[in-house]
């Protein structure tokens, strides 16, 4: 595997194209992933509440500019 600075000097496409295909590679072996009973707690539960009053949710762009501000 090219070192990180190799990875920078491929063309945007070639780059772009190995991210799918590792992403690909990790779909095909999610099922070797490993469980984590509380993130899936917690999202069972947070469905639970959405479906119960979609209201409670947000919209994505809205999530994504709290996520970023949080960050900045």
């Amino acid at each position: 595997m090219p070192a990180p600075l190799e990875l920078r000097s491929l063309p945007l496409a070639e780059r772009l194209q190995l991210v799918e295909d590792l992403w690909d590679s990790i779909a095909e072996d999610q099922h070797s992933l490993p469980d984590y009973p509380a993130v899936i707690k917690e999202l069972r539960k947070r469905k639970k509440r959405f479906l119960s009053d979609p209201s409670s949710g947000i919209p994505w762009e809205v999530a994504k500019k709290q996520i970023r501000s949080t960050r900045a």
